[in-house]
């Protein structure tokens, strides 16, 4: 009986009834999948660390008060916990995510070139600089599923689930992001080529 994976919501419900361990075992199925999303999102350890256990701490005080409405989803409210930590985090620290954001793509972007000319790593930076800024430019909920979408590699049931939306409002998001970053693009004359 070594290889019976027992299923979230039976997990949760025998943690609700006491089983201290039924918790762990539901924090080491989805840890990478919840740090990884926090992590893609902050891009710094400590701060996704810090994100990482306040999610399960809210994950663990909810379940404690019975106010989990059990519906066989765990990991997808699980998820939408952590999201929301993000945006707070984002609105109390206002200023940071865009330089934190930009030294970090930039170091990784010279560490993985094949040894390009200064000017083409010069022209990368900026493209991938200009990117960022025309993507900050959308309004929250297009941004959110465009970066779900093209930065985290998830699906559309995916991205649904995890912002508590349905499949067609998500694809709706991303189809509205494309249109207004193309509106954008042409509008001022930008050049996205490296």
């Amino acid at each position: 009986m070594a290889n019976v994976v027992i299923p979230d919501p039976v997990l949760v419900k025998s943690y609700i009834d006491g089983d201290e361990n039924a918790l762990a075992i539901l924090i080491k199925r989805h840890q990478s999948k919840i740090y990884g999303f926090i992590y893609s999102k902050v891009t710094d350890r400590d701060i996704a660390d810090d994100i990482f256990q306040d999610t399960f701490i809210k994950v663990i005080k909810t379940l404690k008060c019975n106010a989990y409405n059990e519906e066989g989803k765990f990991l997808p409210w699980v998820m939408r916990i952590a999201h929301n930590l993000i945006v707070d985090h984002f609105r109390r620290n206002k200023k940071m995510p865009m330089f934190r954001e930009t030294e970090e793509f930039s170091i990784f972007s010279i560490m993985s070139d094949n040894n390009p000319n200064i000017e083409s790593r010069i022209i990368t930076q900026q493209v991938e600089n200009d990117v960022k800024r025309l993507i900050e430019e959308l309004p929250d909920d297009q941004k959110e599923v465009l970066q779900m979408r093209m930065y985290q590699d998830m699906s559309f049931k995916e991205i649904a689930d995890t912002t508590g939306v349905s499949i067609n409002t998500a694809l709706g998001r991303m189809r509205y992001a494309l249109m207004n970053l193309r509106k954008v693009i042409e509008k001022n004359n930008i050049i996205l080529t490296n």
